[in-house]
């Protein structure tokens, strides 16, 4: 099928992408943060393209924008779509943006179709899916859930509070909005890696949006003086740690040579005491893990606690390992990963199967409802960066299998439960 035949339309995708990209801190494209004043200008401004496209506009509990198209027999639930519109500091063009306004497009082409659903269609922009100014992220998706953590509320950044900030969105921090309705969810995102692109791919069909697991490494050498201690009588925490971080590569690098999805990265690196003339006494460091299979991430974890005794036998020093938090990987649903895979093949695009390295809304909402994802190729892979580039055809091509999704689902889950689908 040629991309000029689809009825969603990429002038309109790429105006209201242009649009929010021009809303953005002076000098720092593209910058537009959750519970900020530019963030809810944002929010006005897809507010009014949702009321244009005949949706009915809200924002619920956990301060998430939502559009719903009322169908036929809301009885039977609802099919929703979305993403998110904050972005990261210095970078997020079309990270979540993309999903958004593709989800918008679904929604106006259908009513210039004239293609009446069965069941309700949502909309969805959700709160401060990137981590926001409180050092917190996915906070309207896991409000969707139920499981945003009520110690949450209380933190506070300049004077005001998250529950202030959900407040001011729009929400109602005291409560959630556990949605029992959602019959299925779909989020179109980019990529945010190179490998649609390299594979001149158009449609990546999510299995999983990877677990992430964070370790803390700590090493204890001993202070000495640089110029007259010897080089065979030290405890240098900065060469024990230097060897850590050279082996964490090598790991992680056999590692991903696997089927599975799997990174991992020091991210965090802090010495003492951090002067020319004396040798490195304390090293901390983080390290991010992101594996599709938990089974994966507990053997880097083995693997890396022996790595750790050898190199602190061999050192002199005493290395430590603290895990500090653990979020399981989350598979999308079978069904809907037929179904999309389906659609690309039968409109003719190439496509394949892969996991998601970043964190999503979708991991979420599929807590409650079945959820599925679709990514579309940026450029390079780049992503969180003011290079972030995806081509307008690309996301309107993402809309197309999404509309398409909606339009099947909408008349398969007319008629079968969720059951018979599994």
């Amino acid at each position: 099928m040629n991309r000029r035949n689809f009825p969603a339309s990429a002038e309109r995708i790429a105006a209201d992408i242009n649009a929010l990209a021009g809303l953005t801190e002076p000098g720092r494209p593209y910058t537009r943060r959750a519970f900020t004043p530019l963030h809810l200008e944002g929010r006005s401004f897809l507010a009014e393209q949702f009321r244009k496209a005949g949706l009915a506009v809200h924002v619920d509990a956990g301060g998430n924008l939502v559009g719903r198209r009322a169908g036929n027999n809301p009885g039977l639930g609802t099919l929703m779509l979305g993403s998110h519109s904050d972005t990261v500091p210095d970078g997020g063009r079309f990270d979540g943006i993309a999903g958004v306004i593709a989800a918008l497009e679904v929604a106006r082409t259908l009513t210039e179709q004239g293609i009446d659903l069965e069941h309700d269609l949502e909309i969805v922009d959700f709160l401060a899916e990137e981590v926001s100014i409180f050092g917190v992220s996915c906070i309207g998706s896991r409000s969707m859930a139920g499981i945003r953590p009520s110690e949450w509320l209380s933190r506070e950044v300049d004077g005001q509070t998250l529950a202030q900030g959900i407040a001011n969105a729009g929400g109602d921090p005291e409560r959630h909005e556990i949605r029992s309705d959602i019959r299925v969810f779909l989020e179109l995102h980019i990529e945010q890696g190179p490998i649609l692109e390299a594979e001149r791919l158009s449609i990546g069909v999510v299995t999983a949006i990877a677990g992430i697991t964070r370790i803390e490494v700590k090493i204890e050498g001993r202070a000495d003086h640089a110029g007259t201690t010897p080089m065979d009588r030290r405890a240098d925490a900065l060469v024990a740690a230097s060897r850590m971080v050279l082996d964490i590569e090598a790991l992680a690098t056999t590692m991903a040579s696997g089927r599975a999805h799997f990174a991992a990265t020091v991210g965090e690196f802090f010495l003492l005491p951090n002067a020319a003339n004396v040798i490195p006494s304390h090293v901390r460091m983080l390290i991010d893990i992101r594996a599709e299979k938990p089974e994966d991430a507990k053997l880097f974890a083995r693997a890396l606690q022996k790595t750790a005794d050898e190199i602190g036998s061999a050192s002199g020093t005493t290395i430590s390992l603290n895990p500090i938090s653990e979020a399981a990987a989350v598979p999308m649903n079978s069904y809907l990963q037929e179904v999309l895979s389906d659609i690309a093949g039968v409109i003719g695009q190439g496509h394949r199967r892969l996991a998601s390295g970043a964190g999503h809304d979708a991991a979420f909402i599929a807590r409650v409802a079945p959820a599925g994802m679709i990514f579309i190729p940026c450029r390079d892979g780049r992503s969180h960066a003011a290079e972030e580039f995806a081509e307008t055809n690309d996301i309107a091509l993402g809309a197309m299998v999404l509309l398409e999704a909606v339009k099947r689902l909408d008349n398969e889950m007319s008629t079968t439960t969720d059951a018979e689908r599994h």
